[in-house]
């Protein structure tokens, strides 16, 4: 790999700088939720910054945008294209860089590559997936499932947010047509291979001091709605014997997720919580809780889930407590391709290689076209929070990598 020119730096810094105030918040986090106006903002910005560099902008029928740059005379559809980008939107309060950095990175690597003179023989395209977070309607992402054909347009368009608005109508508001919602062979036809640059969600990196890694895969992973009805009641005059208060068995299922995820070498946790009425001084009617369970192999997973469910319905029975739980998404092992990471490893020299937790939309598009994925080091390992950061230094040597490998796959 050859060095990024101070020049590289410079534009970095700037795309950077444009990109980092929007959707702030005081907590020095991000809520980029899909199709608000702090995420319209940011496809705005890539817009213009694919413009400036003269690429051909379009938006797919799934709402996902894909700025392409063609080889001097090239007639008809883009077709074996090299493609990479990430995503924009963010968890609620999450960090500058998941997502945003494979975007920016995407943009400096078409620069650098032709800075260093390179005649594109193959197209490139710089993608960005909507909603790749789910943070608004639930189910993560979503453009990607959607183009592959892993979200049905009816399940896709019977998504709605907390307020009840559904996610067909946030992207028709946003002016998206969403009459073709659905499976997308055209788009997937023009992909020759996919990488998805990314900060690392842990810190593999730091341990194996290396500033860029190559991930070998994603563990099998899902989201789980535990619902918990009891009955509302006075707090201070319902006596202990007659409550049914649906905070006790959802209290035990998250002491479950800790103890079913250690004893299965997995991670769980329950993050978001919804408690009606939500009144300090009434005993809740209704818990609803989102159970997210991870591991390395697809029946600990399951026996995660099993586990916490078991745990939580023995406490609800105890309560006078009805449970329901419904799968929301399930994903599964991903391995990424094995030619794809073999040229990564011929271009950039032995990186390590490593696996993650963290979904991706390169997971989600691995079986329908050739994808893998470079991890940037993420100093402290903090990811989904403000604190989330990586090293100016360790970005530039993820943009001369991604750009060492787009030079290598589109030149003879």
């Amino acid at each position: 790999m050859n060095a990024v020119s101070a020049g590289v730096g410079a534009t970095f810094d700037r795309l950077w700088s444009q990109l980092f105030p929007i959707g702030r918040t005081p907590s020095g986090g991000y809520r980029r939720f899909a199709w608000t106006p702090a995420d319209l903002e940011t496809r705005a910005w890539f817009v213009a910054a694919a413009t400036e560099r003269g690429l051909d902008v379009q938006i797919d029928r799934n709402g996902n945008l894909w700025a392409w740059w063609l080889p001097a005379g090239w007639l008809g559809e883009p077709h074996d294209a090299f493609v990479t980008g990430s995503h924009l939107d963010s968890v609620p309060d999450g960090g500058a860089y998941d997502g945003p950095l494979g975007v920016v990175s995407a943009l400096c690597a078409i620069d650098v590559v032709r800075s260093r003179g390179v005649e594109p023989t193959k197209p490139v395209a710089v993608v960005v997936f909507a909603d790749e977070e789910g943070a608004r309607f639930g189910l993560a992402c979503a453009g990607s499932r959607l183009a592959v054909g892993a979200l049905a347009p009816d399940a896709a368009r019977a998504l709605t947010d907390t307020d009840g608005v559904p996610l067909e109508s946030a992207m028709r508001a946003a002016g998206v047509d969403t009459r073709g919602l659905g499976r997308d062979d055209e788009a997937l036809g023009r992909v020759g291979v996919f990488i998805e640059l990314h900060i690392e969600q842990g810190r593999a990196l730091v341990d194996l001091d290396a500033a860029v890694g190559i991930g070998v895969g994603i563990w099998p992973h899902g989201r789980w709605r535990f619902s918990f009805a009891g009955k509302a009641n006075h707090a201070g005059t319902t006596r202990l014997v007659d409550r049914h208060d649906p905070m006790l068995p959802f209290a035990v299922a998250a002491l479950a997720a800790r103890a079913e995820a250690t004893r299965h070498d997995g991670v769980a946790t329950f993050g978001r919580l919804q408690v009606e009425p939500n009144g300090t001084n009434a005993v809740p009617s209704r818990v609803t809780a989102w159970l997210d369970a991870r591991a390395p192999r697809r029946d600990a997973v399951e026996a995660i889930v099993h586990g916490v469910e078991l745990a939580a319905g023995s406490s609800a029975a105890e309560h006078g407590v009805a449970i329901t739980v419904t799968p929301e998404s399930i994903s599964p092992v991903v391995d990424f391709s094995a030619d794809a990471r073999s040229r990564l490893h011929d271009v950039l020299g032995p990186l390590p290689e490593l696996g993650t937790g963290a979904g991706h939309d390169a997971g989600i598009l691995a079986p329908a076209v050739p994808s893998a994925m470079l991890f940037v080091r993420n100093p402290t390992g903090i990811s989904h929070a403000p604190d989330e950061f990586a090293e100016r230094a360790d970005c530039l040597a993820g943009i001369d990598a991604l750009a060492a490998v787009m030079a290598d796959w589109i030149s003879p």
